[in-house]
């Protein structure tokens, strides 16, 4: 038994969960999942496919991205996963993948208008796309330079992560995040949902307006506001 056992296990079940979800290919993609009170978080090993994978493979790694335990080298995109924990403290997982639909808004460098409530019962706000990382930061420390890529989008198009759990990165593919690594997969599977959607709005119509600000107002309260009412009060048995 290790004291990191739990957070391996949170790390290959949110990774899992990718394929299934059909946000990756190969072994594109990875999921983390943070333990605040020992400073440390679980990753998806490198390169290694998700049919191979299993708790005991997970990497963990601290907050600067050194490996504390793993045989495995973990992502590379560690360094990314490890400036977002330490800027934002309030998150407790990262997912990155290569999803279809999302990365090619991505690759088109364009925020997600936000068009419909299907995209606002979730947010209220355009999807961000940050724009594609200069020369100077690609020659640096690329995968740290892409956490601050993320961060600076944020506070350029003054958004809070806890409001925007999602982020497309210029040329590249999105990001997500929330307060477990579970609730990062679903934000990934939302975001490409969204993306798809959204590709189709405009394939159908080429000047569809951005819904007006009443129904985003209103799907987004509603699911989330202080007045609330969208689900159960107590769950289910």
């Amino acid at each position: 038994m290790s004291k990191y056992d739990h957070i391996k296990e949170q790390a290959y079940e949110a990774n899992l969960q990718l394929p299934k979800l059909g946000l990756v290919v190969f072994t594109f993609g990875n999921v983390s999942a943070v333990d605040r009170s020992l400073g440390i978080f679980a990753i998806k090993p490198s390169g290694v496919g998700y049919e191979k994978l299993s708790p005991r493979k997970m990497v963990i790694v601290d907050l600067d991205a050194n490996v504390v335990e793993g045989k495995l080298r973990p992502s590379s995109d560690t360094k990314t996963h490890a400036v977002l924990y330490k800027n934002w403290e309030k998150i407790g997982g990262i997912a990155h993948t290569h999803s279809t639909y999302a990365t090619a808004w991505a690759q088109s460098q364009r925020d997600i208008p936000i068009f419909g409530t299907t995209h606002a019962d979730h947010m209220a706000f355009d999807i961000p796309c940050a724009a594609c990382m200069d020369d100077e930061m690609i020659k640096g420390d690329y995968e740290h330079q892409t956490g601050y890529q993320i961060i600076n989008c944020m506070k350029e198009k003054n958004l809070n992560y806890t409001e925007v759990e999602m982020m497309l990165v210029g040329n590249h593919a999105p990001f997500t995040w929330g307060e477990s690594a579970s609730k990062a997969v679903y934000n990934s599977a939302v975001l490409e949902n969204i993306a798809q959607l959204a590709f189709l709005t405009e394939q159908i119509n080429s000047s569809a307006s951005r819904l007006k600000d009443s129904l985003i107002k209103k799907h987004f309260e509603r699911k989330h506001g202080p007045d609330s009412y969208y689900g159960q009060i107590n769950k289910l048995k």
